[in-house]
């Protein structure tokens, strides 16, 4: 769902489906563009359970497959700048930071606490 900050092209599936993230969350993600001030650029967003099962350790059912889930591409002080602001705005349940070699990323959903999946949480890859 395209806002101000963030074109479908960019946001879409990356196998071409055409699945796009949900609006509202992809509303909490403006805010937080907003906020931040600087343009972001998104790493992956939606992802339909396919393209998810060959790209994610989560198969088929990870938070990129619900639409509530986005990676933007940030690192060191950009990313610490970053991850400052999603805790202070409370707008995301879940937090992951992938801080060490190439392709370096924060993660960021707004899934709700769960059996297997507690929430608010933060991890690392």
């Amino acid at each position: 769902m395209a806002t101000l900050n963030f074109t479908d092209a960019e946001l879409a599936c990356k196998c071409g489906c055409g699945m796009l993230p949900n609006a509202e969350f992809m509303e909490d993600v403006q805010k937080l563009r907003n906020q931040y001030g600087k343009s972001l650029a998104v790493s992956s967003a939606a992802r339909c359970p396919e393209h998810n099962a060959k790209v994610s350790g989560t198969g088929r059912t990870g938070p990129h497959t619900t639409g509530r889930a986005i990676d933007l591409a940030v690192s060191r002080a950009d990313a610490h700048a970053l991850l400052v602001l999603a805790c202070v705005m409370k707008l995301f349940t879940g937090i992951g930071v992938q801080q060490k070699g190439g392709g370096r990323f924060l993660h960021l959903d707004n899934l709700p606490n769960a059996p297997g999946q507690p929430r608010p949480t933060l991890w690392s890859y």
